[in-house]
């Protein structure tokens, strides 16, 4: 396959160039369905005339169909662009780039998704089927899920499929997070994974931070502590990697505190530690939920992230992550990151 894919790639590249445009029309109709030819054409950078040409070319091979609403995939469609998925990844270098990503990080797995998040949204609901698609390989009979929050974590909600409640899931979020935008607050999401499957969640309606003295008072209250005890037992924590200025905007973090994140040259975040490019940990905000050490003891850790800005931010958490992280990321931030 390989051999016969490099002979293509040399003898016909024109061919291989108009494989991979209309894969990524199939894919992205496929991710924003129905949709309209204008919105397709602005998103994926083709000309009116170019995109007319190659939607009238698949709607011949009864692979697109149009409505008022919009395009959508046959059913033929969604079949030949499951069919051809690891074609395309041998063709465009992804199946490597994983398996380079794999050995570079000591990770147990990394699934890179085509696109680049920053360029094109409709590949944060890529990531999301990606890590629905990891968590069902992985769930067994009665889970409990810690979820962190974030605007990619919220996409993974959105993708998650009604029959994944079968295996009895229960949903908490992984910390406290008032005081953040309430959509993507781990509360919210965790609720929303849980109302998309039929299962259960628990909500914990703690600060994100907290000073020494309030943390003991809150971890006495027998509610936050059920809820905690809850967290340190999940099975399973989705999670996702953000950038550390980013980040540390949103919390609304001290002058002291963002002087000290800047002092630090922190590049990346997760779980409330702030880690710059060699993956030390330069800053930690005290928070109630799940911490870095609780990872080591859990079986499944999905951490999704994407785009090429999020690169440094993924490479630094990585050297701190176990290594039974499965990495969920974009071709856009996979590419900087294989480089080292």
């Amino acid at each position: 396959m390989d051999e016969l894919l490099d002979i293509q790639k040399r003898i016909l590249p024109d061919l291989v160039e108009v494989m991979q445009r209309r894969v990524q029309i199939l894919q992205y109709i496929n991710a924003m369905q129905p949709v309209g030819r204008r919105n397709l054409s602005v998103s994926l950078g083709l000309t009116e005339r170019v995109l007319r040409g190659e939607v009238d070319f698949l709607k011949a091979q009864n692979l697109l169909e149009s409505s008022a609403q919009g395009m959508s995939l046959t059913r033929e469609g969604e079949d030949i662009l499951e069919r051809l998925d690891s074609i395309m990844r041998a063709i465009t270098g992804i199946s490597k780039l994983e398996q380079q990503l794999k050995a570079q990080m000591g990770i147990a797995k990394v699934i890179v998704v085509p696109g680049d998040s920053d360029q094109s949204p409709w590949v944060k609901r890529e990531l999301g089927k990606a890590c629905a698609s990891g968590m069902k390989n992985a769930l067994k009979e009665d889970n409990i899920i810690a979820v962190t929050g974030g605007t990619t974590m919220s996409a993974v909600a959105e993708m998650l499929p009604q029959e994944m409640g079968e295996k009895n899931l229960l949903f908490v979020p992984a910390r406290g997070g008032l005081g953040e935008d309430v959509n993507n607050q781990a509360n919210t999401i965790s609720a929303i994974m849980a109302s998309r499957t039929h299962s259960r969640h628990r909500v914990f309606y703690v600060p994100d931070q907290v000073s020494s003295g309030i943390y003991e008072s809150f971890i006495r209250e027998p509610q936050v502590n059920e809820v905690l005890n809850l967290i340190k037992s999940a099975s399973m924590v989705l999670h996702g990697i953000g950038d550390a200025i980013a980040m540390a905007e949103r919390r609304n973090t001290s002058a002291a505190d963002m002087e000290k994140i800047i002092q630090g040259k922190a590049v990346g975040e997760a779980f409330g530690y702030y880690f710059n490019e060699s993956g030390d940990i330069v800053h930690r905000v005290r928070t109630i939920g799940l911490q870095l050490e609780d990872l080591q003891t859990v079986d499944h850790i999905i951490a999704v992230a994407g785009g090429a800005s999020k690169a440094k931010a993924i490479r630094a958490y990585m050297k701190q992550a176990p290594d039974t992280t499965i990495l969920i990321t974009d071709e856009g931030a996979a590419r900087l990151l294989v480089q080292g």
